[in-house]
C-alpha cells in the first residue's frame, strides 16, 4: 500500500461551498489554500477534492466538459498546481475525484462522435447502430439517448442523460452488431484517453485519485470480472509511471476492488450496506433512543472486511456530498459518539466538511446542479458570526446555496471556542488515532459483541502484541455483556465510564470509551 494511506485521515472538500476568495458567491481554489491551516489543526493530513474540472454543471461537476481544465470559476490550472503544493508543505496529501464513466455531452469528444462520419471519437462512447434501438436493459447503462444529431444511433447515458458513458467495451456480447468487445480497438483507446487524464494531474502533483462509479465501466459485466481486468491494467500503469499514487474506489464490494487494485473501497451508503442504519435513518442506532439496529451493518462489514486480509481497507464516511448531514437525525452529543466510531475503525476515514462542526441538513433549499435532495448536504461552509457566515463577500442572492438560516448555526467560531463542541472531540479522537498505531487502518478489528438490536457494540482493535477495546453504547440505558479479560489504561471516554463485575462489563448510557485490554480469554 501507499504508505501515506495507512495513517491518513481524510477531509472532503465540496470546492462550491467551501470559501470564496473573490466574493462570486462560489467557493474557489484560492479559498480552500486559504483555509488549509484549519484542516490540518483539526488533524486532517489528506484531502479529497471533489470534481474542479470545466463542466457545464449540470450534475455539480460530475459532468466534465475538459478533464484537463480547471473550471474557470475555481480558478486556474496554476491554482489547482498551488493548491498541491500548499497540501505538501503542510505535510499532507490529496486525491483529485476522477469520473471516468462518463462526460458532459458539451465534451469535444462526445460533439465529435456526434457526427455520422467516421472518425477516431466514434466507438469513444456507447452506441448503437441504429437510432431506434436504445439500451434498455443493457447492464451497467441507465438510459439512452437519441436524435441528437444526424449519426443513426443512440447512445448510453449514466444516472443524468446528459451524462453519456464512455465505452470500455462489453464483456457479454449479446448483439455484436454494435457491442464492442474490451479489447477493441475503440474501448482500448478510451482506456489510454483516461490514463492520460491521470498522468496528467500526476505530473502536476496531485497524489492519486478517488474514483467514481469504478465498478460500472465495462458493460454487460454481471460479476464485473472485464471492469475488475481493466483496473488491473490502469493499476500495472501506475505502479510502472507513479508507484507512489493512491486510488481509492467508490464501488462498495472490496472483494473486487482491491483485487482490482485498488487500495480502498468505500462503504457505499446505497445498496446492501445497511449503512444508513447507523446515523442516517429515522431510527438510528446511534440514538439515544436505543431502538436501533447495528446487526446487519457489521455482518455486511465483516463480509466486505475479510478479503482484506486483515488490511481493513474500508473507508467508512461521516457523510459526504451525496448523503443527508448526520445532524439530520442526531444532536451534536450523539454525533460525538459516531465520530468515536468512525475514527476508530480499520481503512482511512473520511470527515465530509462542515461534520466536524455539526453542520444541519437544509430541508427546504431548492435543488442547485442537479442536487435534488443532496442539496441540502452541501450548503456553504459556516465559518464564523460575519457576512454570509465567513463563507462569502457576495449578496445573499447570489450564493452557490443558501447559507443556513438559523441564527444559532454552528459555526468555527464557536466550535473553537467551546470545548465542549463536536470539532474538540473529532480533534481528540483523530489525535488518539495518530498516536495509538493499533486505531489506524491496518491493524485488525475483531467484533466482541454485535447482536440485534442490542447495546453496547464493542470490538477490539490488535496487531497480535496491542490490543485496544472499544465500546460503543449511544442509548440511553446502561448496556452490558459476557467479558472475560483484564483492562487497563483508557484512552478516550466520553460519556460516564465502564464497570466489570463477575465477568460482565457494562458501559454507562451515551458513552463511548477506548481502553487497553492487559489480558484477552
Amino acid at each position: 500500500m501507499t504508505e501515506w494511506l495507512k495513517n491518513a485521515v481524510f477531509y472532503e472538500i465540496y470546492p462550491q461551498s467551501f470559501a470564496d476568495s473573490n466574493a462570486d458567491g462560489i467557493g474557489d481554489i484560492q479559498g480552500i489554500i486559504e483555509h488549509l491551516d484549519y484542516i490540518r489543526e483539526l488533524g486532517c493530513n489528506a484531502v479529497w477534492l471533489n470534481p474542479c474540472f470545466a463542466s457545464p454543471f449540470l450534475d455539480a461537476g460530475y459532468d466534465v466538459s475538459d478533464y484537463k481544465r480547471v473550471a474557470p470559476r475555481y480558478g486556474t490550472n496554476a491554482d489547482l498546481k498551488r493548491l498541491f503544493d500548499e497540501v505538501h508543505k503542510r505535510g499532507m496529501h490529496i486525491m483529485l475525484d476522477l469520473v471516468p464513466g462518463h462526460t458532459s455531452w458539451e465534451h469535444p469528444w462526445f460533439k465529435e462522435s456526434l457526427k455520422p462520419e467516421k472518425n477516431p471519437y466514434s466507438g469513444r462512447y456507447v452506441w448503437t447502430n441504429n437510432t431506434w434501438k436504445d439500451l434498455t436493459g443493457v447492464g451497467h447503462v441507465s438510459g439512452s439517448l437519441r436524435g441528437l444529431s444526424d449519426r443513426n444511433g443512440s447512445v448510453g447515458t449514466n444516472f443524468y442523460s446528459h451524462q453519456p458513458c464512455l465505452n470500455y467495451g462489453f464483456y457479454e456480447i449479446d448483439e455484436p452488431d454494435w457491442q464492442q468487445p474490451v479489447d477493441s480497438e475503440d474501448a482500448l483507446a478510451t482506456r489510454e484517453a483516461i490514463k492520460d487524464v491521470m498522468r496528467f494531474w500526476l505530473q502536476m502533483g496531485c497524489d492519486g485519485f478517488r474514483v467514481d462509479m469504478a465498478g460500472s465501466l465495462v458493460k454487460n459485466d454481471p460479476d464485473q470480472e472485464g471492469t475488475i481486468a481493466l483496473w488491473q491494467d490502469f493499476r500495472k500503469f501506475l505502479d510502472e509511471e507513479f508507484p507512489e499514487a493512491a486510488m481509492i474506489s467508490e464501488w462498495g464490494q472490496p472483494d473486487r476492488s482491491l483485487r482490482s487494485g485498488f487500495h480502498m473501497d468505500f462503504m457505499l451508503h446505497f445498496g446492501p450496506s445497511h449503512y444508513t442504519a447507523l446515523y442516517h435513518e429515522d431510527d438510528p442506532y446511534f440514538s439515544r433512543k436505543g431502538t436501533g439496529d447495528a446487526k446487519a451493518f457489521i455482518d455486511y462489514y465483516k463480509m466486505c472486511y475479510e478479503p482484506t486480509n486483515g488490511k481493513g481497507m474500508i473507508c467508512v464516511p461521516s457523510g459526504n456530498h451525496d448523503m443527508v448531514r448526520l445532524s439530520r437525525y442526531l444532536d451534536d452529543e450523539e454525533i460525538k459518539i459516531v465520530f468515536a466510531f468512525l475514527l476508530s475503525l480499520p481503512g482511512a476515514p473520511f470527515i465530509y466538511y462542515g461534520d466536524e462542526l455539526g453542520m444541519r441538513y437544509l430541508d427546504s433549499v431548492v435543488s442547485v446542479e442537479g442536487g435534488y435532495p443532496r442539496t441540502g448536504s452541501r450548503s456553504p461552509m459556516q465559518w464564523d458570526d460575519s457576512l454570509n457566515a465567513g463563507f462569502s463577500q457576495a449578496k445573499a442572492e447570489e450564493l452557490y446555496i443558501p447559507i443556513d438560516p438559523d441564527a444559532d448555526r454552528p459555526t468555527v467560531k464557536k466550535a473553537l471556542e467551546d470545548k465542549a463542541s463536536v470539532y474538540h472531540t473529532v480533534k481528540e479522537l483523530i489525535r488518539i488515532r495518530q498516536c495509538t498505531p493499533v486505531l489506524q487502518s491496518e491493524a485488525k478489528i475483531e467484533f466482541v459483541f454485535c447482536e440485534d438490536h442490542a447495546y453496547p457494540l464493542a470490538y477490539r482493535r490488535t496487531d497480535g502484541k496491542n490490543s485496544v477495546l472499544v465500546l460503543i453504547n449511544p442509548s440511553q440505558k446502561a448496556s452490558g455483556f459476557s467479558y472475560e479479560g483484564s483492562l487497563g489504561a483508557v484512552l478516550y471516554q466520553n460519556g460516564g465510564g465502564l464497570k466489570l463485575e463477575e465477568g460482565k462489563l457494562t458501559v454507562s448510557p451515551a458513552t463511548a470509551v477506548f481502553i487497553k485490554e492487559e489480558t484477552v480469554r
